[in-house]
């Protein structure tokens, strides 16, 4: 996916994920290398099919993200695209917490 059609820059960020397939319930373990206000890349030799909706678990040693997510795109043998959908109040405060380059330019554009 091109950065351009991104609604946020995404920044490297290594951290543990689970997803639960909400259709399925099939659990997975990975972890994700780069995260934004809206989403997120998922390292797994087997991403799930685009459209697939799941809910997602982003956690470190001291913080834990959740939120509904759908994946937007899957590159074979390396990983996924994730978009949150709803994230909650909660949430949100750990993505700011996580990435305060990305809340210093939402706030300089909100200026």
């Amino acid at each position: 996916m091109e950065e351009t059609q991104r609604r946020a820059p995404r920044y490297p960020f290594i951290a543990s994920a689970e997803l639960l397939e909400e259709n399925s319930g099939a659990r997975m373990n990975s972890r994700i290398s780069d995260l934004s206000l809206n989403g997120c890349y998922v390292d797994t030799v087997n991403p799930l099919p685009d459209g697939t909706l799941v809910h997602l678990r982003i956690f470190t040693e001291t913080h834990s993200f959740e939120a509904p997510a759908t994946v937007v795109y899957s590159q074979a043998f390396l990983g996924m695209g994730m978009k949150f959908r709803e994230v909650p109040p909660e949430s949100g405060e750990i993505l700011r917490l996580w990435l305060p380059e990305a809340t210093e330019q939402v706030q300089q554009a909100n200026a």
